[in-house]
Parts: structure tokens; sequence; C-alpha cells
């Protein structure tokens, strides 16, 4: 498991490794019932402290994307992939409701504000 850290972004280091582990489950690298490593072991291996690891696991669990059991470590859980992209669909539903509202005050065409979406979509990186 890969996760870079940057410094050159405006989210805390937990922030970042929580995002990625959830961008790896909702992916398919990380499939229900994978380890993933200890925090000890992921602290050391990007240079953080652990409690900075722990932060981002108990995100995770709080958030059902892992399981943690004393003894054992922790694993990805099974159950929260639709809840994940419900969450991320309402973000997306108060961006667009944003860009409806000043397109409209705006005199922008519906079809222009479609064309542009658009665009946006399929443009790769």
């Amino acid at each position: 498991m890969e996760i870079i850290i940057s410094n050159n972004v405006n989210k805390p280091i937990y922030e970042q490794i929580t995002s990625q582990i959830k961008a790896m489950i909702m992916s398919g690298e990380l499939q229900a019932g994978d380890a993933i490593p200890s925090m000890r072991s992921l602290a050391k291996s990007i240079h953080v402290s652990v409690i900075t690891v722990q932060k981002a696991y108990e995100d995770l669990q709080r958030d059902g994307f892992i399981e943690t059991t004393v003894g054992r470590g922790s694993f990805v859980s099974a159950q929260n992939k639709e809840f994940y992209q419900e969450e991320q669909q309402r973000i997306v539903e108060a961006h667009l409701q944003s860009a409806a509202e000043i397109g409209r005050v705006c005199n922008i065409p519906l079809e222009k504000l479609q064309e542009l979406l658009g665009l946006f979509y399929q443009e790769v990186e």
C-alpha cells in the first residue's frame, strides 16, 4: 500500500492518509477483509508520527471503512462503499446547485452549463 504525503497542500497529513486509503477501497485496490499496515509500520514507511496515523485510522474506523481488532490489526470493512459514494454525490450536488444559481443570476443558458460540465467531466489531466 503506497501513501504519498505532500507538504504543498492545505490538507492535514492525517486527512491525506484517510482520503488515499478511502480512494484505494473505492477503486477496489483494497478489498473487504484485506489487512492494512499497522499504525507503527505505516508511520515509519511515510515518515510521520504514529499519532498522525492513529487519527487517520480512527477516522476510517468511524466512517466504517476499516475495522480494528486488538491483537489482530486493521482490516478493510465490507460495508461502506455505497455510503461513501452517496456522501460524494451529496458534495457534487451542492456544487452543481451553486453553479446553477450563479448561472441563473448571470443569465448563462442551461445548455452552456451542460456543455461546460461535459467538458470538465471528460477532462483528463
